[in-house]
């Protein structure tokens, strides 16, 4: 196997302030970066928690019109149904 080259031998070696101030700011920005994508992961999970709820409610007030009108389209411009046709086959 072959040895690394390093220009670490036996003497305490430091890097440069500068690659130093980088190495940090990387670590910062990752950092961040993580607690952002936990933060919008939550918020997703809520938005999901949501959303179950309007199609839950959107599907108790349909059968809630149905059981008082039958089944009909409803237009969404003025409100009047006309009754859905059952396909004859």
């Amino acid at each position: 196997m072959k040895k690394v080259e390093s220009k670490v031998e036996e003497a305490k070696v430091q890097i440069t302030p500068e690659e130093l101030k980088t190495i940090k700011k990387q670590q910062e920005d990752l950092a961040q970066l993580l607690k952002d994508i936990g933060f919008l992961d939550a918020q997703k999970h809520g938005l999901n928690h949501k959303y179950a709820g309007v199609v839950q409610d959107i599907e108790d007030f349909k059968a809630k019109l149905e059981k008082e009108y039958g089944a009909v389209n409803i237009s969404l411009e003025d409100g009047t149904c006309t009754p859905i046709e059952e396909k004859s086959e």
